[in-house]
C-alpha cells in the first residue's frame, strides 16, 4: 500500500492516534488520573482505530479493486456510506 504515503486523511487519522495513545500514556503517569479518564480516552481511541479502519477499506477497494473497474461512482459513494455505518 505504497500509495497511503500521499493519502492525506489517512495520514492525518494516523497522527490523531499517535497524540491520543500518548494522552493515555501521560494519564496512567499521573496518579491523579482516574480509570474512568483512561477508559473514555481508549474508548475515543476505539473509535478513531474504526475511522481509519473505514478508510483503509475504501482506499483499498478503490485503489486495487475497483481501479479498471466500470462503476457508478455515485452508487459506490452510497456502498461507502452504508459501510461505515454498519462498522459502527
Amino acid at each position: 500500500m505504497g500509495h497511503l504515503n500521499s493519502n492525506k486523511k489517512i495520514l492525518n487519522r494516523v497522527g490523531r492516534l499517535q497524540g491520543q495513545i500518548q494522552a493515555v500514556n501521560k494519564k496512567m503517569q499521573d496518579e491523579e488520573t482516574s480509570c474512568i479518564d483512561v477508559l473514555q480516552q481508549v474508548a475515543a481511541i476505539k473509535g478513531a482505530v474504526n475511522g481509519l479502519m473505514n478508510e483503509l477499506i475504501e482506499e483499498h477497494l478503490k485503489h486495487h479493486v475497483l481501479h479498471d473497474a466500470n462503476y457508478e461512482a455515485e452508487e459506490l459513494d452510497e456502498f461507502f456510506k452504508l459501510l461505515k455505518k454498519y462498522r459502527e
